[in-house]
């Protein structure tokens, strides 16, 4: 099914945040969470509740989020990977694969079909290419997945779980990686689309129920909807320029949450986008998959 035209996003939560990010349905909860990364905070928000949600702030700032079989979320925070209470915000550190790499942080990551947590950092400056995908077992174990990226976004996977989709958003460029569900590895990568200037950098990613692969594009006033192949079926457009990721939600999952940022904006931009940082919501006419989760 085509992307409907005309499409226009509303406000579901004025966060303000610096820098919201990893928006995440979980199911069983009914709930939206999603972080501020800079902010360190949890926000939490049900669908009808939007005057009560919560923001839990954080003791370490945290890059993205995916739910656990056992309760709470694990996380990808500024020292490795960690499980995180929602309730109280307490973060219960594991491993940090890159304790070597003082320079970078920890970004987007999500839960493969197996269960594993796949998230890939960053060089917070954006210069040196020392980011890298990791994945984190279910007992605990982590292993390198793939890297050399000054800045890993994305990831996301097919509805088969058998292509990892990634963002490399230095060189504007989503990639396409075969991925083996069964032991949690790669084939080379492909790329699918690339982006002009005007069009921003390509941030968080997501897939719907169809496998179309849906883009947010910092720098690019927009979220789009594109095709397995790469190509472009639809463009929502927003009223701010950092936008950062998305998630399908609702008890249906048929509404898509798109996250902003307000980072890196001057006054005369904010004056110009004054939204910048908000939650945004809208029904696109296609659904989402149920969000993975981490099984240890």
């Amino acid at each position: 099914m085509s992307l409907k035209t005309g499409l226009r996003a509303e406000v579901a939560w004025d966060a303000k945040a610096m820098l919201g990010e990893s928006p995440l349905w979980d199911e069983r909860a009914q709930c939206l969470y999603w972080v501020d990364i800079e902010g360190a905070t949890l926000y939490r928000q049900e669908p009808g509740q939007e005057d009560e949600t919560t923001a839990l702030p954080l003791e370490t700032p945290v890059g993205s989020i995916a739910p656990r079989e056992g309760g709470g979320l694990v996380a990808a925070s500024y020292k490795g990977f960690a499980f995180l209470d929602p309730i109280n915000g307490r973060l219960d550190t594991l491993v940090d694969p890159e304790s070597h790499l003082p320079d970078n942080r920890f970004n987007d990551g999500k839960c493969d079909p197996a269960g594993r947590f796949v998230a890939g950092s960053r060089h917070y400056l954006e210069v040196e290419p020392t980011g890298a995908v990791h994945v984190l077992e279910a007992d605990g174990t982590t292993r390198r997945l793939f890297g050399d990226y000054a800045v890993c976004n994305g990831p996301a996977f097919s509805p088969d779980g058998r292509t990892l989709y990634f963002s490399d958003s230095v060189e504007r460029t989503v990639l396409a990686f075969d991925y083996d569900p069964t032991h949690g590895t790669v084939g080379r990568p492909r790329v699918i689309a690339r982006f002009g200037a005007e069009q921003g950098l390509p941030d968080g990613l997501t897939v719907d129920a169809e496998g179309f692969l849906w883009c947010a594009h910092w720098m690019g006033w927009r979220v789009t909807r594109l095709r397995p192949d790469g190509g472009e079926d639809g463009v929502i457009e927003l009223p701010v320029p950092h936008v950062t990721s998305c998630t399908f939600g609702g008890a249906a999952l048929d509404v898509l949450y798109i996250t902003t940022a307000r980072m890196q904006l001057g006054p005369e931009e904010l004056a110009r986008a004054p939204l910048s940082g908000a939650l945004f919501k809208v029904a696109p006419g296609v659904t989402g998959l149920p969000a993975a989760r981490f099984a240890g």
